[in-house]
This record gives structure tokens, sequence and C-alpha cells, in this order.
């Protein structure tokens, strides 16, 4: 049965494609220092805007997520602090691999097979290792695949796109950041999120956070 948001009027379903609060697991894969240093396809701080925007969305909407992380106290680091500010590594449950492919580590595979999610939403770093390797294996054991592009980095502009463009022609289904925000959000009725998601986007939104921060506060004069 497709899930349908806002009226109940004669208007037409929402496609299955879509992504919805209830409908996927979304995996956010090795936001660390180390990784982070050698990006070059996106600056540093747009990465890590759009990884907040992404783990504060799934907060605000009660998502699955998982945080793995690779050789965290050896060689990768901590996790961006925006990860942690929603996801505080006390109680978060971060999964610690050695594996580049997090399909493949037991404890990281174990966790998205709980959530029993046929839909699995990926972003990190690098896209060309971590976000492949995980996204290719994920579609072959029978699972659709989306990437948040703009939130995944890699050490050159070639290296990041044509890990896009190999993972779309294996059927992964590319969307960005705010994207995948609003796509949770899809009726601005939605009152219980709304003040959230708004207040996100002030924070993290850039120009659009911005005209939000303007209107809100030009409809109060």
């Amino acid at each position: 049965m497709q899930q349908t948001l806002g009226s109940t009027n004669n208007a037409g379903k929402a496609s299955l494609d879509l992504l919805t609060p209830t409908n996927h697991v979304t995996i956010m894969i090795d936001y660390e220092g180390q990784m982070g240093f050698p990006v070059k396809n996106i600056s540093l701080s747009e990465l890590r805007v759009n990884a907040a925007i992404v783990a504060g969305a799934t907060k605000i909407f009660k998502v699955p997520a998982i945080v793995t992380t690779v050789n965290e106290n050896v060689f990768s680091g901590p996790v961006f602090p925006e990860i942690e500010e929603f996801y505080p590594k006390a109680t978060s449950g971060y999964i610690d691999r050695t594996t580049m492919n997090a399909w493949e580590d037991e404890a990281a595979y174990t966790a998205i097979i709980k959530t029993e999610k046929q839909k699995v939403v990926m972003a990190g770093l690098w896209t060309s290792i971590c976000i492949v390797d995980p996204a290719l294996s994920a579609i072959a054991d029978g699972y659709e695949v989306y990437v948040i592009a703009d939130a995944c980095g890699d050490v050159s502009n070639e290296a990041h796109e044509r890990a896009m463009q190999r993972m779309v022609q294996a059927g992964v289904k590319p969307m960005t950041s705010i994207q995948y925000l609003l796509e949770l959000q899809r009726d601005w009725a939605r009152q219980d999120t709304y003040e959230a998601v708004t207040g996100l986007m002030k924070r993290f939104g850039g120009a659009y956070g911005l005209g939000i921060h303007y209107a809100h506060n030009m409809l109060q004069h």
C-alpha cells in the first residue's frame, strides 16, 4: 500500500520510489577527520554542513540510523562534531570496522538487516570506496540504495564523479542532503516536524535557510 501524506482528497498517490520516515535505514559512513582531510570534490566546510543536514533529518523524523567508523582509534580519528552533535558517541553505538566495505562487517551488516528496511540510504567518505562497496553489495542482496551525493567526499572530482556514475549505472538513486530532508517532510502541513525542519535549515541550509529566517522574521511585522 502506498503511503500518502497531507490531505485525503482526490490528489494522486506518491511514488513508491520516494523516501518516507518509516521505509528506510540511513548509514553514515566514516565521517572522520583523517578521511575528510584529503577530500577535494567539495569543500570540507560544505561537506560538514551537508552531513549535519543528513544527521539532523534522521533525528527529526526518527529514521533508523547507523554511524560507522573505520579504525577510529588508530588511524581515522573521531567523527565530525556535526555527527556527534546528533549522535553522541557515548549513547549511539558507533560501529568501528577494519573492513573498507561496511557490508562485509558483521556488526554493521547485522545492524542494517535488523531494521528490516528494504531501502538503504548511504552517505560518507570516500565515495569511491566506502560508499561504492556497500552500495553495490546492497544492490546485489536485493536492496534499493540511495546515495546522498553532496554528503559524500573523495580525493578528487574525478574519483567522486566516476564513483557516482558507477553506482547509478548499477541502479543506485542519487540525491542531495536538502532533497533528503524535504522528501521526508513532504508536506508543510505536517506541523509536528515543521519547526524542527525549518530550524535545521536556518542553521545549515545556506541561502535557503537564510530565506526561511528572513521570511519568519518579516511575517512577524
